[in-house]
């Protein structure tokens, strides 16, 4: 009876988040309360069932990205690509790449926002539709989010869940990583997205640079990814290690711009920039999940994908992929992958084979399948908002056009890489 009326309230928590998507993280948080108060998951155990480490490292990265692009060095380096390209298609191409490339480091969402002035520049400049362009740019950013340890919340969460650490993604077990199965993905795709664009053929003219600002909040970042790396060779460190890396690297960046400007308000303007409602919806999903775990709903879950699958790894494996992408197109992939990153460990326990495949299933198909649609992912649904704000309206065909080719490249790439490297 537990159980049933745990996953009741697991699905009215879904339901509720797909619909009032504005209160999204209190929707979470009266959830994980109700949990409580029935008496299914005990107070004592609200607190260790919250990864910590996974909200520092959400929390401390979105800072310094935000110290990162007030610097305005990310125009910069947009501007310099743009000397080196001989027309439109190329430009197109060239800032997608770059977005790609930032985006697997630095939040998408932010990735969008950074780029996206270069290409309404370019395309002002040169009297095009800046539609393709941002909804390149949108999409390679949601791509690469699956590259590393810090490229997406559902990145950081696997990292979390798994005890991956940032090298991890690059090579592990002796094999390749995400990072490699990404990039071979974003090749394959990236080539598609020169056919899409084979006509725009318009000379693009160099660009005045960017002047940058600061130069500090760049060694930040540069320093949050190195010492990561390095706190990856650290055997039994704390769990919390990457999350104080993250938060540590942000609070001296936001106590020397205190200092310069002699006055407290960057505090307040950065502690905006943290996005504190994903925090609240994170903290909130990790009680509902364990929750439903402890009534036993991941047991039965797990045991209906195995059902499906009749027990063989493959099909379970091509469910989980392509379940996955279905979902991300039309839901948040956050809540998710942090429900069924539980789901996938238990499925791989009843198969009694090792985990990492199907976890990285889930991830590529998580979130390579958010760019299916224009509200699969907020990467998307930014840069969909900076046309209308410049007077643009972008038709669902506008977007399918590029969207869907794109996704069914990489997914596909991602789909046979991992299960060729790791089945």
């Amino acid at each position: 009876m537990q159980m049933w009326i745990a996953l009741g309230i697991f699905v009215l928590t879904y339901v509720l988040l797909l619909t009032l998507t504005k209160i999204r993280s209190y929707v979470a948080l009266c959830s994980a309360a109700v949990f409580v108060i029935i008496g299914i998951l005990p107070l004592s155990a609200v607190l260790a069932e919250i990864d910590w480490n996974v909200l520092m490292m959400i929390a401390g990265t979105m800072g310094t990205v935000a110290l990162f692009i007030d610097s305005k060095m990310p125009n910069l380096l947009a501007d310099i690509l743009m000397d080196h390209v001989p027309n439109v298609k190329w430009a197109v191409i060239a800032l997608s790449l770059f977005s790609g490339i930032v985006s697997a480091f630095v939040d998408n969402v932010a990735t969008v926002l950074m780029v996206a002035p270069v290409a309404l520049a370019i395309s002002q400049k040169i009297k095009i539709s800046p539609v393709p362009v941002i909804i390149a740019i949108s999409v390679s950013s949601n791509l690469q989010g699956a590259a590393t340890l810090v490229g997406d919340t559902t990145s950081i969460l696997l990292g979390g869940y798994a005890n991956m650490n940032f090298m991890d993604f690059f090579f592990f077990q002796g094999k390749m990583g995400m990072f490699w199965v990404v990039q071979i993905g974003a090749i394959a795709a990236t080539a598609m997205l020169l056919f899409l664009l084979r006509g725009m053929n318009q000379p693009v003219e160099a660009m005045e640079h960017t002047k940058v600002t600061d130069y500090f909040p760049s060694v930040l970042m540069v320093g949050t990814v190195v010492l990561l790396i390095l706190a990856s060779f650290i055997p039994e460190k704390p769990a919390v290690t990457n999350g104080v890396i993250c938060v540590a690297l942000f609070l001296i960046g936001l106590v020397r711009c205190m200092a310069q400007k002699r006055s407290v308000a960057p505090l307040g303007h950065y502690m905006k920039e943290i996005d504190w409602q994903t925090l609240m919806l994170l903290a909130g999903l990790f009680v509902v999940i364990a929750g439903i775990r402890e009534a036993g709903v991941i047991d039965a879950i797990s045991q209906l994908f195995v059902k499906m699958g009749s027990g063989n790894i493959f099909v379970i494996y091509t469910l989980i992929v392509w379940v996955s992408v279905l979902l991300s197109a039309f839901i948040d992939n956050i809540p998710y992958v942090a429900t069924m990153l539980p789901v996938v460990a238990n499925i791989s326990a009843l198969l009694g084979v090792e985990p990492y495949l199907l976890f990285f299933g889930l991830l590529c198909g998580a979130t390579l399948g958010g760019n299916l649609t224009p509200i699969g992912a907020s990467a998307n649904i930014t840069g969909i908002g900076i046309l209308r704000k410049e007077g643009y309206e972008v038709k669902n065909s506008d977007f399918l056009k590029i969207g869907v080719p794109f996704t069914l490249t990489a997914v596909i790439t991602g789909y046979l890489l991992v299960w060729f490297l790791w089945s």
